[in-house]
């Protein structure tokens, strides 16, 4: 098979995926560039792309990981530079507010109080469906390393979701069944 026959599989396989792993890490016109600039790394390095199209995803989410890190970079700099110039920074993009639930807003809370380490191997194993393997070849580790990295990840997520939980029955708890009386000095 050809380089751009082999090329034109794996996008089509794998687009959608890529699509839907950088939409989850940032708005929609920065999540379609990274995906180019994904697949032109991915024409570029063929000879390291795995053979077979369905195995590629975890190759190409590192790609992407990466491509989306520098990303980010840009925008930092771009902020700090208009910052200088007395400028407003540029509005981020907003939030989806579809399908809000209150479940969903203190996971968010709990996963973007974690490290960008444990939030990417949660974020690989739970929404992209990656298994150990893939996600240690997206993250650029071995598998045992991987392993640990999500053992210790989910702890603390699960900690984080504690003490939310926590800090949301309190209030509650404190004021339910007291008259609230205000002072005056």
């Amino acid at each position: 098979m050809d380089r751009a026959q082999r090329f034109s599989d794996l996008y089509r396989a794998q687009y959608a995926a890529v699509l839907r792993y950088a939409s989850r890490r940032t708005d929609p016109e920065t999540a379609r560039d990274v995906v180019a600039d994904t697949f032109l790394v991915a024409w570029r390095r063929m000879g390291k792309v795995p053979a077979d199209p369905g195995q590629a995803g975890p190759w190409l989410f590192g790609v992407a990981r990466r491509v989306l890190a520098n990303a980010e970079r840009s925008q930092r700099r771009a902020g700090r530079v208009t910052a200088r110039l007395g400028q407003q920074p540029r509005a981020g993009h907003a939030p989806d507010t579809a399908g809000v639930v209150t479940e969903r807003a203190v996971l968010g809370r709990a996963l973007a109080g974690l490290s960008s380490s444990d939030q990417e191997a949660l974020k690989l194993v739970g929404w992209e469906e990656l298994d150990l393997a893939e996600a240690a070849q997206a993250m650029g580790c071995s598998r045992a390393a991987m392993a640990v990295r999500l053992h210790r990840a989910r702890r603390r997520l699960e900690r984080a979701l504690t003490a939310a939980d926590r800090e949301e029955s309190a209030p509650a708890a404190v004021t339910s069944g007291r008259k609230v009386t205000q002072e005056t000095s």
